[in-house]
């Protein structure tokens, strides 16, 4: 499809081409010339708008190669189905999340089959892309949310190619959570110096929170009387209640103090707006660097060892479901694989023939 020294131009997504480049330090370097480039990081490819102008730009920084040219107008039917689409989703209530990455998964598919019309496509096509994503080296959970929203395409929306959609979903992975231990998290926490910083870290363990849900937080879902935190349509829409603990809320108070936030709990640096999720995610890879954890953790992590360390602590299964919002006990049985209270009291047998000897 490309030879060496060829530069392939073809369509991206309305109103933007992609820019297929032999990856060197000099080529990315002449991309970033072009004004409104961008690296689409889902597809790992530069894109460009689609203009005269800038396709005559790259050409001149790209002058010693040829360009090859793969551009197709988009298809202004699929545009209007993914429309259609956007509507039957939110009539059917999914969440803005859910919107967004079904939405994306489609156009990326169309994207791939050179927008073609929705009619000319056909089981089998569906097949070899989701084929595709899983030899490109996908995660199994992205390509199974892939395959939901094509399903979702193909069997609910209106005017859709309804056929049979028995295409064997791809089997999900059975990877354990990653925890830390009580000390460790207790070392992250420590290792905050700025308030704000260590009230958000501290409420997202001591209440097992999801970083959308700490970062979506009001004043009035907090109540200090009872210890408790509401959360409002959490993921599945549900609204929950889980602990405020008394150290947490005291970090909450000295915060209340200083930063006085009156509608977010954690106001971002926009005027109105609540925290970026992008924030607290950096807040905290940076405390786990100053702590000195070389674990591959996030934020989520968090309320996994909320989660764990409640079990430990002997806290009943279908409590712990309550807290964190799970739908179904199968979730939150995983951390029963993670937990080390039985584990603790199993021996380990070079243990036991080490003991054995110092007796002799």
């Amino acid at each position: 499809m490309k030879k060496a020294n060829t530069y392939l131009l073809k369509s991206y997504s309305k109103g933007r081409l992609a820019v297929e480049v032999p990856y060197s330090f000099e080529n990315v370097e002449k991309i970033k010339q072009i004004s409104g480039r961008r690296w689409e990081k889902s597809d790992k490819i530069w894109s460009i708008p689609n203009k005269k102008e800038l396709i005559e730009n790259l050409c001149k920084l790209f002058k010693s190669c040829n360009v090859v040219y793969n551009i197709v107008k988009y298809n202004s039917l699929n545009d209007v189905m993914m429309e259609e689409l956007k509507h039957e989703l939110i009539l059917r209530n999914y969440s803005f999340q859910t919107q967004k990455a079904y939405l994306n998964h489609i156009k990326r598919f169309f994207d791939y089959y050179n927008n073609r019309k929705i009619e000319d496509i056909n089981k089998n096509d569906v097949r070899m892309y989701l084929i595709k994503e899983i030899e490109e080296g996908k995660a199994i959970s992205y390509v199974n949310q892939a395959f939901s929203a094509l399903k979702f395409l193909f069997t609910e929306t209106k005017g859709s190619n309804k056929f049979n959609f028995d295409i064997p979903r791809p089997k999900k992975e059975k990877s354990l959570p990653s925890v830390l231990s009580v000390i460790e998290v207790f070392k992250i926490i420590e290792a905050i110096k700025n308030i704000k910083h260590k009230a958000i870290i501290m409420v997202i363990y001591s209440a097992g929170l999801r970083v959308s849900e700490v970062a979506k937080l009001k004043v009035e879902n907090i109540d200090s009387e009872r210890n408790l935190i509401f959360i409002k349509g959490a993921k599945g829409k549900k609204d929950r209640y889980t602990l405020l603990s008394n150290v947490a809320l005291e970090m909450l108070r000295d915060y209340f103090k200083i930063y006085k936030p009156e509608k977010w709990l954690f106001e971002g640096g926009k005027e109105g707006r609540h925290i970026t999720e992008r924030s607290i995610q950096k807040v905290f890879e940076k405390a786990v660097f100053k702590a000195g954890i070389n674990k591959k953790v996030s934020v989520h992590t968090l309320r996994h060892s909320f989660a764990t360390h409640l079990l430990e602590n002997g806290t009943d299964l279908r409590y712990i479901q309550e807290l964190l919002g799970h739908e179904s006990s199968k979730t939150t049985e995983i951390y029963t694989h993670v937990s080390e209270k039985d584990f603790g009291k199993i021996q380990s047998p070079l243990d036991r023939i080490m003991s054995d000897k110092e007796k002799r």
